[in-house]
């Protein structure tokens, strides 16, 4: 049942903002200091807002803070009226400058240190007085933050089913297998999709994207997991194909210069029907002020070269007689 609160409120931004913070941190120190002011302030700022409310929203114990069930509501209403007057103000900001002011985009770690550094310079170059704020967490971290209006947009792995989100198409991008220099495939050049049903796959821990991703290529070509050992990085993957500990599949960004080659792992690509691979959409909410603007950023990720996404940029140059046939990671 909501919560009624009594006629005659005069809280303001800043309390709803100390609370949207103790609600985040759940600690009153780290909230004050989020908040850029003295742990006592917000405290009594928050006994303020609570007797105006005339009901409790905090329960204090030493060392741990927790809200409420009217505390709860409370935070998520202060939340909603937080973001909404974020909006207003960065649509008066975009109203002067179209191309200036702040964005906040989400991304995954498994795309962002492989896909942020060609991309970039390029954002950098087009929109030169923006401020970009990166933010690196797992997809549905992003999504909760996004719903919230904690981010402006985000970089997703499709499908993303929601009504209130829109879903502007970036690139595809493509998996390759990654074997040992010691595996018995890692003298082939390519690999059938349809091989895959013979093999035992590496893979992430619960709560990575890539690993449903994986998981969701297993299913249709009959490959398995390798459940002995989950990894937590897409890095301790690669180390654990370098020492011979199983094979995986690797997003084709993620191989690509200025990741380091080594000749201890090696990178096959897929032929055959059903090229296993995952498409990459810009993610922020229909109601955003930044709507014309965010269309205008998701272009430059369209205009990514197609080079990207093959092993053709990983080719050793001609006549080079030393370098392996085949491309090859730092492990």
């Amino acid at each position: 049942m909501p919560v009624q609160y009594p006629r005659g409120l005069r809280m303001n931004l800043r309390d709803l903002k100390y609370l949207v913070a103790l609600a985040d941190h759940k600690h009153f120190g780290r909230a004050a200091a989020s908040c850029f002011v003295s742990q006592p302030t917000l405290s009594t700022q928050i006994r303020k807002l609570e007797e105006e409310l005339g009901l409790p929203l905090v329960e204090r114990a030493p060392r741990k803070v927790m809200l409420t069930p009217a505390g709860h509501e409370a935070a998520a209403r202060a939340r909603v009226i937080v973001a909404e007057v974020e909006q207003l103000k960065e649509a008066a900001r975009r109203s002067r400058d179209p191309e200036a002011g702040t964005v906040r985009l989400g991304i995954f770690p498994t795309l962002g240190p492989y896909l942020l550094p060609h991309v970039i310079p390029r954002i950098r170059t087009r929109f030169p007085e923006l401020e970009l704020l990166l933010v690196e967490e797992k997809s549905d971290v992003l999504l909760e933050r996004l719903r919230e209006g904690r981010l402006d947009a985000a970089l997703l792995a499709l499908p993303v089913i929601d009504d209130q989100l829109h879903a502007e198409f970036l690139f595809e991008e493509p998996f390759l297998l990654a074997v040992s220099g010691r595996h018995p495939l890692a003298t082939r050049e390519h690999l059938d999709v349809q091989e895959l049903a013979t093999q035992k796959l590496l893979l992430l821990e619960d709560g990575h994207c890539l690993r449903d991703q994986a998981l969701e290529v297993c299913r249709l070509f009959g490959a398995n997991e390798k459940s002995e050992f989950r990894a937590t990085s897409l890095e301790t993957l690669r180390q654990m194909v370098a020492a011979d500990v199983g094979i995986t599949l690797l997003p084709s960004l993620s191989v690509q210069p200025p990741v380091p080659r080594s000749n201890n792992i090696r990178l096959l690509d897929f032929v055959g029907e059903g090229r296993p691979s995952r498409r990459i959409a810009m993610i922020w909410r229909r109601s955003s002020a930044m709507n014309e603007f965010l269309m205008e950023l998701a272009e430059q990720f369209k205009r990514l070269p197609d080079a990207l996404f093959t092993l053709e940029a990983l080719a050793p140059p001609s006549g080079d007689a030393a370098t392996p046939p085949t491309p090859v990671l730092n492990g």
